[in-house]
């Protein structure tokens, strides 16, 4: 099972697929961990070769839970998976989400991604980029476009999971774990 785990900034991509990596027995790909390197420089955009090539020996992997709103890797991502978890959470849900992760970060300073020396600064709250505005900003245009994948023929042969509110979030995790053992 290759489960891919998306939604806008701040839904709860990393916490879910974490839960689903430990419930199916599968590794985490967390690509914010791949994408960022020290001194908060992104492969995304500096270097897209060596995160695709990164991300493509990633998803080589027979089983994975992987989580990321990459579009430049997503087509990787998308020919390896069976399955992907939409995270489809109203706004005020994700603000809610995304200033409290922000927040604790910030206070308590630890290393996001080990190695990269990359902290959360009350600072950069402002920067247009930070992960609270930037939630604020892509939140429509993102739910749009997730659900227009949901139907799209695109994604044929992979099983959506349609998450809009996180209190679905066990019941999906119980029900991926059965399957993982049942081996469907």
């Amino acid at each position: 099972m290759r489960i891919l785990v998306v939604g806008t900034s701040g839904s709860g991509k990393t916490t879910l697929a974490r839960r689903l990596a430990a419930a199916t027995g599968a590794p985490h790909i967390e690509l914010d961990a791949i994408n960022w390197q020290a001194g908060w420089r992104d492969l995304n955009a500096h270097d897209p070769a060596l995160f695709a090539e990164r991300v493509r020996a990633a998803a080589a992997a027979t089983a994975w839970v992987c989580d990321g709103n990459y579009a430049k890797v997503r087509p990787i991502l998308i020919a390896r998976a069976t399955d992907m978890v939409v995270l489809d959470y109203a706004r005020s849900v994700v603000m809610r989400r995304v200033i409290q992760r922000s927040f604790i970060r910030a206070l308590l300073r630890k290393e996001l991604w080990p190695g990269t020396g990359n902290r959360e600064d009350f600072r950069k709250w402002l920067d247009p980029e930070h992960p609270i505005r930037w939630a604020w900003s892509t939140h429509a245009r993102r739910r749009s476009n997730y659900r227009a994948m949901i139907g799209d023929s695109a994604f044929e042969g992979i099983r959506f999971h349609h998450l809009t509110h996180p209190r679905e979030a066990g019941a999906l995790v119980e029900k991926l774990s059965q399957t993982q053992q049942s081996g469907c």
